[in-house]
């Protein structure tokens, strides 16, 4: 066993500090592993939202070493015994406990996305006929295991809280893509894009793409095609001319 000194962050909505435990721990162990340790040893009462401890799930999100990350996934040996080590709440949400924030607006924004809309079969039988390389587009987009830490590192969320109504972040963003590009959905969703999803807002620092755990690659492959498509509709001199001669 090796010992290590972890600072957790202590606290609720009125304010709180990091306090440091004494822990420990096996080889091959985690971050989630150490903070259940403390939980089980030290400190009862600590707050902290876990489910698979697989990295599948994404709710043990926080902050270790000042970088978004799953609690599940991080393993201790990343780390030097003599380390300094702390674990906080993601920033970007309101603080519900210790390591536990509200991260219901993100379930709020999911409602104003349209669902997939099918075109009709192609065929009397109800069978579709799909490429299979636009099949493969949007596969990248399904492996979000919703986590937030992209909304989290997002510095329009994260730095200017008072952007988050009229911007979605980009997990949604992600889902956009994947409604936007899947070859049988029929809805136009570029108007929500440009307005209600506030994809202007992001500048494409890729810092994102950075953190995700299922190494998707949100700005190139669905943030900037997002924003290619608005400015073709809104900002392209040709058509905004062709618009204006047609009335359409």
């Amino acid at each position: 066993m090796t010992v290590y000194n972890i600072r957790v962050f202590r606290g609720d909505a009125s304010g709180g500090d990091f306090r440091e435990y004494v822990v420990e721990v096996d080889e091959g162990e985690v971050v989630l592993d150490v903070i259940h340790t403390v939980q089980a040893t030290q400190a009862n009462d600590l707050a902290v939202r876990w489910n698979c401890k697989a990295g599948k799930c994404g709710s043990c999100s926080a902050e270790v070493n000042g970088k978004p990350r799953l609690m599940c996934m991080t393993r201790m040996d990343l780390f030097a015994p003599d380390e300094p080590i702390s674990v906080a709440p993601i920033k970007a949400f309101p603080l519900i406990k210790d390591l536990v924030t509200d991260v219901s607006f993100n379930f709020e924004v999911a409602k104003k996305i349209p669902a997939f809309q099918p075109r009709p079969p192609d065929t009397a039988d109800g069978r579709y006929r799909i490429m299979q390389e636009d099949i493969a587009r949007g596969q990248e987009f399904r492996k979000c295991i919703e986590c937030f830490l992209c909304q989290d590192v997002c510095h329009v969320i994260r730095d200017h809280p008072e952007n988050k109504p009229r911007f979605f972040g980009p997990r949604f963003l992600v889902r956009l893509a994947e409604l936007e590009m899947h070859p049988l959905d029929t809805a136009d969703r570029t108007e929500l894009i440009r307005e209600a999803a506030g994809i202007g807002y992001c500048n494409i620092t890729k810092c994102c793409t950075e953190v995700c755990p299922e190494d998707i690659h949100i700005t190139d492959n669905a943030i900037i095609p997002l924003k290619e498509r608005v400015a073709d509709r809104y900002y392209d001199p040709v058509r905004w001319v062709l618009r204006k001669i047609s009335g359409r």
